[in-house]
């Protein structure tokens, strides 16, 4: 039997998997998934059933508004299948049962004995075979059904059973684990589409193909995977709704779920089903995003409504009220309670929301209502939108523009509007919403035009065809430094932005001449960070460090005393070429905090990524990891694809240097960037620093040394010098490996440049250490420049780096057959790397100390930490002295599957026999 995969559900899987081995074993168990119509529920529960061991009896309900108010008849519905069973019971216990099942209820002081009756039913029956029960749509069962079910969940651990319910509403069922069904992530989304796309069944053609690469059906997925918000039902109701043209991105993609959705139909359903009170109260939550619920219960008195009407939606799942607000499980239902209710209505309630708010505290909120219930244009309203747009968050100000644009009727200042807009709504992380102000916005008026034109390229570099965008930049600003200078120059700022993620680093000569051109002794300091900012960086990718100093100086003070989120990004860039790795961290953590307050999120994806890199100098490894990840979710919440792909492919160097290889190829797996980014942009080379990295620790110098000297070609400058810079201490120890010295010295000049002119310890020791290597082997030269970088790290803060010194180190002395002077060095190198959690490392470290003459134990696995439940129960039962063929037959196990159990065990354990197996375990 075909078994579908659930993208994006590994955890619930894993979980239902644990109990159901568990109630295999004899300890049942009972599991509530609740979560959004449409959100995989029923799903879960299909695959439990589908991987259920063999023999096990399958019982199923699924709660129907229909029969709600019908006692006992969703028990029925579960236990048809057993009903004949009953005659074994207890009598008392089958005759409670038997009349509840038959229609004659149950009297009050029977419901203990129909509840025993469930349970010993239902055990009688897992004696004989495991049971797994699946409820679905518990919330809508009848109640009396509801609670003896409950009652046997909370007493199934000493049974051969599994409960699974599911509910769209979290349900009070004390003493029952309840697990929540989150929306499906970004990435999960795009592959259930792939999915459906490829396999939509069975007498269908597969209708996308490649979709791995970086092609038009990227974007198709992406805009689908959007819109349909991590709601598999969504998704699914999406890709069958696409022509071939959608497929293949040649036509328009929707803009919402077709009209015979089947989500949309349950969620109409319900609505229509509401009584008129509830749909006010709907509609009123859903046409002011910012509603709390003090606001809605303000809003529901003063139109004379109790808000105790609102019970219906929630039970129904359309709405929650939580102390945060007013929350849509989906942007369907917001949509449908507001779409569907009468033209009059919704303006009706705009205008009742407008008399409720506060004019002066709630001015832009006010005003958006008012500009929503107008008739038509209106100048006054137009402006009293632009001027409370000045004192509200990024994305109301861009609605509130958006509104003032349609009241105003001259062409020119609609464009200006809808161009305020579009920068509002990119600032507030809505890119898609942005491109289509400015595309609305066609702004004819010059300034308005330049305005445009530089957040197209902004948005483009960052989101779209970095390459392109640089080009478009240059000659944007070309064309507006006689007239807009300030915008020429921050055009300028954004190619040379481009031109460092594509790798075309020659072209930033171009952007510094520009610059400097356009320089004027009295710029004001918002203008004179940015000069400074490309001087610095151009004398940096020219290789004259010395010039870079005075500029970079410069910016990381300006940078500071701004306190805005661009300008302190810049100062911590502008720090982390000058090796000030703790001041990079502090102004990009600051740059950090000021994005976040003020809500400019267009800003974190950077921010974020200047201090994972300030946070790998400092060897802070697993804090570098977490920022990166927090930087790959705020890149693709803005849409910032191609900043998602530096955080990405950052999350794969960070794995690769602790030796994880499965990790590091996922996350390079992962990396999506538009097309049209560039040969060598900067995810590319971070990737191939981290394949870089792997090679190494598999024993092939001379792969690594291909793959970080592809990174950028010395001769012409091309490629991504940066992460080359940062790479080469791999590439020298590589070189020496492969035994390629002249590669190792030639990319050593450039890295030796950059560290003397810093001062800093950590890279001074990095070279050290590098020079040490390229000595003869056990000259006095090389013990030299080891001593050398050891003394240069105790000034730094870069702890793996020190042991990685002090492996190479202990590695020369014990070829040059001094191996009492070696252990000392592997010894503390060994300590570092199992403190850090660097496996790889660390079995290095130790090979080397048996190497030279000290036996070393390898380091002990427990066993429940790296078991999961089904294997630690199989091992354990195995110690007992069971053959597979008896673990499977106890187990409800096909003798195969305990086979490859077995191996996954002795593989996870790093042992061989069942002697090592009984000692793990003990």
């Amino acid at each position: 039997m075909h078994i579908p995969v659930l993208r994006g559900r590994a955890r619930e899987q894993q979980t239902i998997a644990e109990l159901q081995a568990g109630a295999a074993g004899g300890l049942g168990g009972a599991l509530l998934l609740h979560g959004d119509l449409g959100g995989g529920k029923t799903a879960l529960l299909r695959h439990a059933a589908a991987t259920a061991p063999d023999g096990t009896v399958l019982l199923w309900a699924a709660g129907l508004e229909e029969e709600s108010d019908l006692p006992y008849a969703g028990l029925q519905s579960l236990l048809q299948p057993v009903c004949e069973r009953i005659a074994e019971l207890p009598s008392h216990q089958a005759r409670a049962l038997t009349r509840a099942l038959s229609g004659e209820g149950c009297a009050a002081d029977d419901r203990l004995a129909l509840s025993m009756a469930v349970l010993t039913l239902l055990s009688t029956l897992g004696r004989e075979h495991p049971v797994l029960c699946c409820v679905d749509d518990a919330d809508a069962l009848d109640r009396s059904s509801l609670d003896a079910i409950a009652f046997t969940a909370r007493r199934a651990h000493t049974h051969r059973v599994t409960l699974l319910l599911t509910s769209t509403a979290e349900l009070p069922l004390n003493g029952v684990p309840q697990l929540p069904l989150r929306p499906l992530e970004p990435q999960s989304g795009r592959a259930l589409l792939a999915d459906l796309l490829h396999h939509p069944g069975v007498d269908e053609e597969p209708r996308l193909w490649g979709v791995r690469g970086v092609d038009t059906g990227d974007d198709v997925l992406a805009a689908l995977a959007t819109l349909g918000g991590g709601n598999p039902r969504a998704l699914t109701d999406l890709a069958a709704s696409l022509s071939d043209s959608q497929v293949a991105g040649e036509a328009p993609l929707p803009t919402r779920l077709p009209a015979d959705s089947t989500l949309l139909r349950t969620y109409r359903a319900r609505l229509d089903r509401l009584p008129a009170d509830t749909r006010w109260l709907l509609l009123l939550a859903a046409a002011d995003e910012e509603t709390d619920a003090a606001g809605l219960m303000r809003a529901a008195h003063s139109s004379g409504v109790d808000i105790a009407a609102l019970a219906p939606a929630e039970r129904g799942g359309l709405v929650r009220v939580s102390r945060g607000g007013i929350v849509f499980p989906q942007p369907i239902a917001r949509a449908l309670a507001y779409e569907e209710a009468p033209l009059a209505q919704r303006r009706a309630a705009h205008l009742h929301l407008a008399q409720i708010l506060d004019a002066d505290t709630e001015r832009l909120r006010r005003a958006v209502h008012l500009a929503a219930a107008a008739y038509g244009p209106d100048a006054e309203l137009a402006e009293e939108l632009e001027e409370a747009a000045a004192g509200g968050g990024y994305s109301r100000a861009s609605a509130a523009l958006e509104h003032a644009a349609q009241l105003t009727t001259e062409p020119g200042g609609a464009a200006s509007r809808l161009v305020t807009a579009a920068r509002y709504a990119w600032q507030s992380g809505s890119a898609g919403r942005a491109r289509s102000l400015l595309r609305r916005a066609r702004p004819t008026a010059r300034g308005v035009s330049a305005e445009s034109e530089v957040l197209s390229g902004e948005i483009e570099l960052r989101a779209g065809a970095t390459a392109n965008a640089a080009e478009s930049l240059l000659t944007i600003a070309d064309r507006l430094a006689a007239s807009e200078r300030e915008l020429a120059v921050l055009a300028l700022m954004r190619a040379g932005e481009a031109v460092c993620f594509s790798g075309d680093y020659p072209r930033y000569a171009e952007v510094a001449s520009r610059a400097a051109a356009l320089r004027r002794p009295d710029d004001p300091p918002e203008l004179e960070v940015v000069f400074e900012h490309i001087a610095g960086f151009g004398y940096t990718f020219g290789g004259r460090h010395h010039r870079a100093i005075g500029p970079l100086q410069r910016v990381v003070e300006l940078g500071a005393a701004l306190d805005t989120a661009s300008p302190l990004t810049c100062a911590s860039a502008a720090a982390l070429l000058l090796a000030d790795d703790v001041g990079a961290h502090r102004l990009a953590a600051r740059a950090v905090e000021v994005a976040r307050e003020s809500g400019d999120v267009s800003a974190l994806p950077l921010a974020l990524e200047m201090t994972a890199y300030a946070e790998y100098w400092l060897g802070r490894y697993d804090a570098a990891a977490a920022t990166s990840l927090h930087g790959l979710r705020a890149a693709r919440a803005c849409g910032q694809g191609n900043y998602a792909g530096d955080h990405q492919a950052m999350l794969a160097v960070l794995a690769a240097i602790r030796g994880d290889r499965e990790q590091a190829l996922r996350h390079i797996r992962d990396i999506e960037v538009a097309p049209g980014t560039g040969q060598t942009n900067r995810p590319k080379a971070l990737s191939q620093w981290a394949l870089a990295v792997l090679d190494l620790i598999a024993g092939r110098p001379a792969d690594t040394v291909a793959r970080i000297a592809g990174i950028a070609c010395p001769v012409t400058g091309r490629g991504h010098i940066v992460v080359q810079a940062m790479a080469t201490p791999w590439l020298v120890e590589a070189a020496v490996r492969a035994d390629d010295r002249e590669q190792a010295v030639a990319a050593l000049a450039g890295f030796d440049l950059w560290a003397a002119s810093t001062g800093d310890p950590v890279r001074r020791a990095l070279s050290a250490r590098c020079h040490a290597l390229l000595a003869p082997r056990g000259s006095a030269a090389a013990e030299e420049h080891f001593q050398q970088a050891l003394a240069l790290h105790l000034a730094g803060e870069a702890d793996f780096e020190q042991a990685r010194t002090e492996l190479l180190y202990g590695q020369e002395l014990r070829r040059a057959r001094r191996p009492r002077d070696a252990r000392e060095h592997l010894h503390r190198a060994l300590e570092t790397f199992t403190q850090l959690d660097a496996p790889a490392w660390a079995d290095q470290a130790r090979a080397e100390l048996r190497a030279a003459g000290e036996a070393v134990d390898a380091l002990a696995v427990r066993a429940a930490d790296v078991l999961t439940a089904q294997q630690l129960q199989i091992a354990r039962l195995v110690c007992d002295g069971a053959t597979n063929r008896e673990v499977a037959a106890q187990l409800f196990l096909s003798p195969r599957t305990v086979d490859h159990h077995m191996r996954n065990i002795f593989a996870r354990l790093g042992i061989r026999s069942r002697i090592e197996l009984a000692k793990a375990l003990t």
